[in-house]
């Protein structure tokens, strides 16, 4: 890696975010005139939440399982093993269930979509789309972000279902507790404000995925091994940005909800 002076580093880097802005008001701005490419919205659809459904409830069943497996040694110490439930409803829904799925679908689906228009870029496939006449950001990039945005809504409800059912599976069948009482602590233990809160990070992780893998992708250079590098660095900056703004969401709801 050749070495860079500070003023260019800087230079760089604020070049970035100022790409990385235009490109995500654009993708946003699109969807609000025509043309829509709605089927390629349904076909990112498709792709982006059918494909990593097994993923999801995979990971989210066995979070439960493990989480109602520690939490119960740990309150068994305090004879509380009836708030196993309690526990493990409030984390999937709270915080595991929509941190991890956009963890997972910042692996799966942030990688393809670098990995995807970076060939595109390095084979001169999106200059071509330019010289036709077609718009790269609103034909590529804006029906990616949408149906990034509306699958991952769905899989964190189903990331969080899964893994409290994971959690009374074992709750039940291991740890020899009473099936409804783990279900109706639950139900009991979840608020509107709990509810609020888990399903408003998606929105924020579906945005950092589908604009970070794009704007990657978009921006390959360097043949076959700039390929590689956008899409592990596609992976890298959306996983961090998420964790960063899974903080600072949970930090402004309990604000706003004190809990």
């Amino acid at each position: 890696m050749p070495f860079v002076s500070p003023e260019d580093f800087a230079k760089q880097k604020i070049g970035a975010v100022q790409d990385y802005s235009i490109l995500a008001w654009q993708a946003i701005a699109n969807f609000f005139s025509r043309p829509r490419y709605m089927a390629d919205v349904y076909t990112q659809m498709d792709l982006i939440g059918v494909g990593s459904l097994p993923t999801i409830a995979l990971t989210g069943f066995f979070t439960g399982s493990v989480l109602a497996l520690q939490s119960a040694t740990s309150l068994k110490a305090f004879g509380a093993t009836s708030m196993t439930g309690n526990l493990v409803a409030l984390s999937m829904v709270k915080e595991l269930g929509p941190v991890l799925t956009g963890l997972m679908l910042a692996g799966r689906n942030a990688s393809g979509m670098a990995s995807e228009l970076g060939s595109m870029k390095v084979t001169e496939q999106i200059d071509a789309m330019r010289a036709l006449g077609t718009d790269p950001v609103r034909k590529l990039v804006t029906p990616r972000l949408y149906a990034t945005v509306v699958m991952l809504f769905f899989l964190t409800i189903v990331a969080d279902a899964v893994g409290i059912a994971g959690g009374a599976l074992v709750s039940v069948t291991m740890l020899g507790m009473n099936a409804s009482t783990y279900f109706h602590s639950s139900y009991r233990s979840l608020e509107y404000a709990d509810i609020v809160q888990g399903l408003t990070k998606p929105m924020f992780s579906a945005f950092i995925i589908a604009t970070v893998g794009c704007y990657f992708g978009m921006n390959t250079k360097g043949g076959t091994q700039g390929v590689g590098r956008a899409t592990t660095q596609a992976v890298v900056v959306s996983s961090i940005f998420i964790i960063i703004v899974d903080f600072l969401v949970s930090r402004g709801m309990i604000g706003i909800f004190g809990r």
